[in-house]
């Protein structure tokens, strides 16, 4: 499975880290990302990985 959001899309960004001396090295930024058990429209039940953001927002519905 990659580091991506099911719902949104959201992956990795890439970019520097800047020390104060200004050097850089290249680093990755990953999601939030979560195992959720959510409903699907047909009322299955399945193991998804969600981030944070989507949670939030009421984009996913839990099955309890």
């Amino acid at each position: 499975m990659s580091r991506k959001c099911e719902i949104c899309g959201k992956g990795p960004s890439t970019g520097n880290n800047v020390s104060h001396a200004n050097n850089k090295t290249r680093t990755t930024w990953y999601p939030n990302l979560q195992k959720v058990k959510a409903k699907a429209a047909n009322g299955s039940v399945s193991t998804i990985k969600v981030c944070t953001r989507c949670i939030r927002s009421g984009s996913v519905t839990k099955a309890l």
